[in-house]
């Protein structure tokens, strides 16, 4: 079982037994100091004296300056912990299926039509100080909202949906990463085709494109500035692989939560008098959570969907996070040392 707090220097807290150690010598001290006091005073003064003080006030800046110090050392072993802290993304991409399964009435009134609820329902939840974008992908993929603060725009945007043939799953997150990292060239052509004269533009020709910038992948889920929302009700049949998508999302540290919509056992659903063998492809939406360390959802219906979303955007808001805790913990022994030394002074007109 994991522990809930980790520590980085966990050799400091051998420090630690030093606080026992120090207790002992408090009541050692005190009762040395109670048979002095009963040696060289008469009863009737010891009786005079405690009756003017409340006998449990001398122990608490002692108690205070302990509790101090345990944080302090604790502190030096620099104690990490999972945090809620707030969420420091700027921009979301949808990245959402318009294939022809999208027609299916399974999840009512149709899967297309309570996916485009839900997104509005989430644009309505998110704050205003984020952006969002929207990518659609059926054949292929195109970015038909850059993001944007303006959710009237995203809305309209959302609304204008034309389905189309073909699921091109790993196109959709190519395209969101190539909206996010504009610097960076990635070309969706050239990762289908293999082959860098499709769509190059005039710069190209012309022998003017800048030099690409050496890249250089980083840790997965750690770029904090964007993360791609990716919902689709089927598995992919053209377009870039979806999990060499992934891996590309993962080595720039974008997360890309994933959302199944939709039948996982394959039966064929009808609509408009037309039946399709239709089946999602959790496991590869499982991977692509899995590879950018985000997560996986399922919507199996309209009710569903928009529960996932609702989740969806407390996670993009509020976020859990292994942060060290050293620096509240040193705030804490501060607190307590200069509570000790107050109530000291204030009580018996000295420090301890």
């Amino acid at each position: 079982m994991k522990l809930p707090v980790s520590f980085l220097w966990p050799d400091f807290l051998w420090l630690l037994l030093a606080v026992p150690l120090l207790i002992l010598t408090y009541v050692w001290l005190l009762r040395r100091k109670k048979k002095l006091v009963l040696r060289y005073a008469s009863l009737a003064i010891i009786k005079g004296a405690m009756a003017k003080d409340l006998p449990w006030r001398r122990h608490v800046p002692p108690a205070l300056f302990l509790l101090g110090l345990t944080a302090l050392l604790l502190a030096a072993s620099r104690p990490t912990g999972v945090v809620s802290l707030p969420g420091s993304h700027g921009t979301i991409i949808l990245a959402m299926d318009v294939s022809l399964s999208m027609r299916a009435t399974d999840v009512l009134p149709t899967r297309l039509a309570a996916a485009q609820t839900a997104a509005k329902a989430f644009l309505a939840e998110l704050p205003r100080s984020i952006k969002v974008g929207i990518v659609t992908f059926a054949g292929t993929a195109q970015l038909v909202q850059p993001p944007t603060l303006n959710r009237d725009d995203l809305v309209a945007a959302i609304d204008r949906f034309q389905m189309q043939r073909g699921t091109a799953v790993g196109s959709g997150i190519v395209t969101a990463l190539a909206e996010l990292f504009p610097d960076e060239g990635i070309n969706l052509s050239e990762l289908i085709y293999g082959n860098a004269q499709r769509g190059r533009s005039l710069d190209d020709a012309a022998g003017k494109a800048k030099p690409k910038k050496e890249f250089v992948p980083v840790a997965p889920g750690s770029y904090e500035s964007a993360v791609i929302v990716l919902l689709t009700d089927g598995r992919r049949t053209t377009g870039v692989d979806t999990q060499e998508a992934a891996k590309m999302a993962a080595d720039r540290g974008v997360r890309v939560y994933s959302v199944g919509l939709g039948t996982v056992d394959g039966e064929v659903k009808g609509f408009e008098g037309w039946g399709m063998y239709l089946k999602l492809d959790e496991p590869s939406l499982k991977a692509v959570a899995q590879t950018t360390d985000a997560e996986y959802f399922y919507a199996g219906n309209a009710e569903t969907l928009k529960k996932v979303y609702e989740k969806l955007g407390t996670r993009l808001q509020v976020e859990k996070k292994e942060t060290e805790l050293s620096a509240l913990l040193a705030l804490l022994a501060a607190v307590l040392a200069i509570g000790s030394a107050t109530l000291s002074l204030a009580w018996f007109n000295r420090i301890l």
